[in-house]
């Protein structure tokens, strides 16, 4: 997952100000120390300092305990903690609070698939597709996704091909299920859909090294060896830049073992 666009961030919060008694004065403090925790709990995690974030929002909590919203941010800081069953117990309250929530069965989906309890993910994936509307085709699709990769994890390929497949039907900007979609393809043989896919995952988030790295060892099962190296060397300068040293050297060792390949045959054409 980093993917982390995956959650909806919606916060609406009244506050009523009263001025005449003590005691209703002493209470606006408390709503005030509320909402100071809440904007914390919400920074903190924009700022990706999770621990933080769910310090505020326990914090939060302690004064609300039955607000789904609060339940549902110190559920997102859990998740990205990797305190996965943390966070499916808060997605569970937020759940038996209003049980029609979406977003509660889609973060309680990612954080099983997280914990590796890819079955139940898929439960909760479903759960999430039977509440969210209709018409939001660009989060139905990051459903799709997820809960395409949790039947990956499963090696139910054909199950996993038909959600990335639906899922860029419905937004085909979905650089994950473009690339997801190429890994099936690959471990089927198929490189050259491999290869399509690969490409359009690149063209929409160029970012993702592990394209490269794909897209170039499945050229060069297809004998394009130059293209192959060229994409290999585009990963090992991100992998450079990333910082990322066991990539960078694997990728160093297999693109020095295909440029020995095209050496080979070279001479032999020379011969």
């Amino acid at each position: 997952m980093n993917y982390f666009y995956r959650y909806i961030f919606g916060l609406i919060i009244a506050i009523a100000f009263f001025c005449y008694s003590s005691l209703v004065a002493q209470a606006q403090g408390v709503f005030e120390l509320k909402d100071t925790n809440l904007e914390r709990c919400f920074a903190s995690i924009e700022l990706a300092d999770y621990q933080m974030a769910v310090a505020d929002c326990t914090k939060a909590v302690s004064l609300n305990k039955d607000n789904p919203e609060l339940l549902l941010n110190r559920a997102i800081a859990y998740y990205r903690q990797g305190d996965y069953q943390a966070a499916i117990a808060d997605n569970n309250k937020v759940i038996s609070l209003k049980p029609g929530d979406f977003r509660a069965y889609y973060n309680r989906a990612l954080a099983e698939a997280g914990w590796g309890n890819y079955q139940k993910a898929i439960a909760s994936y479903n759960r999430a597709l039977g509440q969210i509307p209709s018409n939001s085709s660009s989060l139905l699709a990051d459903i799709y996704t997820d809960r395409g990769l949790a039947r990956f994890e499963l090696a139910d390929f054909p199950a996993a091909m038909a959600d990335f497949s639906l899922a860029i039907r419905l937004n085909a900007r979905n650089p994950r299920a473009y690339y997801n979609r190429g890994c099936i393809c690959f471990h089927h043989g198929d490189y050259l859909l491999a290869i399509n896919d690969f490409t359009q995952s690149l063209q929409l988030n160029p970012a993702n090294i592990q394209a490269y790295v794909n897209r170039g060892v499945a050229r060069h099962q297809l004998g394009y060896q130059q293209a192959a190296i060229a994409d290999l060397q585009q990963a090992v300068k991100g992998f450079s830049r990333q910082n990322e040293q066991v990539a960078y050297q694997k990728t160093i060792a297999l693109l020095k073992r295909i440029q020995h390949i095209l050496a080979s045959d070279v001479e032999i054409a020379d011969a």
